[in-house]
């Protein structure tokens, strides 16, 4: 598996409890920490498929980082080209660029400083305070998207 292909498999609990009890809470306008609701529709399907996700708002623009890896929502995004985000009661449509690898760091760097205390068990030990070098090295792992 290539790092392009790199995806960690969430587990039982996760699936089954924590996402559906974000997407819920988020749904009712009650985010965790600022989570929404990702809708992107898809690439076989063309049906909306959810997960919750941490958008961050870095340096004027805002993004979705995947923590997991290449996941069914980068996949049918990288397809679709977009998407739609639910919470605060209000659902906001949006098109999305993926970020070249060579500009990832300094927004994984903002995505770790605010949400490493949720996702940093994917990041294999490279947080906030981690230099370029190690944060380029992961960047291939956690596609990014530009959203609008």
């Amino acid at each position: 598996m290539s790092s392009h292909d790199h995806f960690k498999q969430p587990g039982w609990f996760t699936v089954h409890v924590f996402n559906p009890l974000v997407a819920g809470l988020t749904k009712i306008g009650l985010p965790i920490a600022g989570s929404r609701v990702l809708e992107v529709k898809g690439r076989k399907s063309g049906e909306w498929r959810k997960t919750p996700v941490n958008p961050l708002s870095f340096e004027g623009g805002r993004y979705l980082v995947a923590p997991r890896g290449t996941t069914q929502w980068v996949r049918n995004m990288r397809v679709v080209g977009g998407g739609r985000l639910a919470g605060h009661g209000k659902v906001e449509e949006f098109t999305a660029t993926e970020v070249p690898e060579a500009e990832r760091p300094p927004i994984l760097r903002a995505y770790l400083v605010k949400w490493k205390w949720e996702v940093g068990a994917f990041f294999e030990g490279v947080g906030p305070d981690s230099s370029d070098e190690e944060l380029l090295e992961i960047a291939p792992k956690h596609p990014i998207f530009r959203i609008e």
